[in-house]
Formats: C-alpha cells, sequence, structure tokens
C-alpha cells in the first residue's frame, strides 16, 4: 500500500494518525503541495483530481479521506469501524456531517482563507465578508459539535469507545488552532480534543501542522 499525502494536508492527517495508531505497513510519498507537485507531473496523471491523499492497494486508487480511513478500517479489522449494522451508520453519519457541513464552513470559508494564497478572495471587502461569513457559520457548527454530537457525557462522536469519525473529525476541528480559534465556549469539544491527544502518536502526526501555526503570525 501506497499513500500519497503531504503532512500538513488536513484530510491526510486523519490517515497518517489512523495508520500511526494501528501500525499499519503502509509507504509514504510526499506530495509537496507548497511547490505545487500535486498539479505536476507524474502526481497530476497518478489522479486527476490533483489532491492528497491518494491510497493505492494494487489497482485500487482511493482518493478521499473518509473512505481511505473507512477501506483501512476494515482491512486490518479495527474496532474504530463497527461491523455492527446501526453503529456504522452512527460513525458514516458524523463523517459525512463533517464533510458537508462543518468543513465546507469552517475551512474554505474561515481557515483556508486566513492561510494559503491560493484561497484568498480578489479583494479586501470580499475577503473579509468571507472570513466573517464563515466565522459565524462556524459558530452554528461548534455549538451543534458540542451540545448534539458530543453532549455532556460521551468522551468520543459516538460514544465512549473511538471510532474513525473521531480520527476524522478531530483532525479537520484542530484546524482552527492555525488561526487561534478559542474554543473555550464548547466544553465538551474540549474534552473530546483533549481525549484524542491522549493518543500515542498525536504528537508525531501533529508535528507538522503545529510548524505552521508557529510559522504563522498576526491572526
Amino acid at each position: 500500500m501506497k499513500l500519497y499525502m503531504h503532512p500538513v494536508s488536513m484530510t491526510c492527517r486523519p490517515i497518517r494518525l489512523f495508520i500511526a495508531e494501528h501500525g499499519v505497513p503502509v509507504e509514504e510519498e510526499l506530495v509537496d503541495l507548497m511547490t505545487g507537485a500535486h498539479l505536476q507531473e507524474p502526481f497530476a496523471s497518478i489522479n486527476p483530481n490533483r489532491l492528497v491523499p491518494m491510497l493505492v492497494v494494487g489497482d485500487l486508487k482511493l482518493t478521499q479521506s473518509s473512505p481511505i480511513l473507512k477501506y483501512l478500517a476494515d482491512k486490518v479489522g479495527s474496532p474504530t469501524y463497527p461491523k455492527d449494522l446501526k453503529q456504522r451508520a452512527k460513525v458514516n453519519e458524523i463523517m459525512d456531517w463533517f464533510n458537508t457541513n462543518f468543513y465546507r464552513d469552517f475551512a474554505y470559508n474561515m481557515a483556508y482563507p486566513q492561510i494559503f494564497p491560493h484561497h484568498k478572495r480578489p479583494s479586501d471587502d470580499v475577503q473579509t465578508a468571507t472570513i466573517e461569513w464563515g466565522r459565524d457559520r462556524s459558530k452554528n457548527w461548534l455549538t451543534l459539535l458540542d451540545a448534539h454530537w458530543l453532549g455532556p457525557s460521551k468522551q468520543y462522536l459516538c460514544g465512549d469507545q473511538i471510532t474513525i469519525a473521531d480520527y476524522f473529525g478531530v483532525c479537520l476541528l484542530t484546524l482552527g488552532e492555525v488561526v487561534r480559534c478559542d474554543f473555550a465556549k464548547y466544553p465538551n469539544i474540549q474534552r473530546w480534543v483533549s481525549n484524542m491527544k491522549k493518543l500515542k502518536s498525536w504528537d508525531k502526526v501533529k508535528e507538522a501542522l503545529y510548524g505552521l501555526a508557529g510559522a504563522l503570525t498576526g491572526m
């Protein structure tokens, strides 16, 4: 198995964290997003989406973080992706919620325009309005995550046992640390993130993200 990735990529980090925690034998190949290697050959032909992550297993190519996590969990028989139909459906539900609701506003409308030049809007007015819109929308999603998905008693997104939804969701959420998001108003989110940061591989996998956060000033 080969994983095409970049350590700063928000969607690569859940996979790399899962691989590290489970000791999955995967060869990693760096695709340097900072130099535009994902837009150039040979990667542009390998993955016409020109995005990471991409997992290659023989003739199988998977190009999205969520199905890659599900594939790997099934392949190694990890209990983080339950076999029970109802439990698995709940894991799928919260992963889709992060992908289709939370991440759209939190990343693309709030964080990414502040971090990456190619996401910056064409004028200062549009840039400011986009970030304000994303920030306001993100507050709604954070409130839902805190009060509804987690609540006051659950240790993880789907109960008291970690699932791949936690790997996926927490890596998207902690993008906020780069732009100095304050989660103090969300105690259930803070408890959950604290639980995830206890994983033995957390610091190693997050090293590049924290390096990016340290390099960005004036946020």
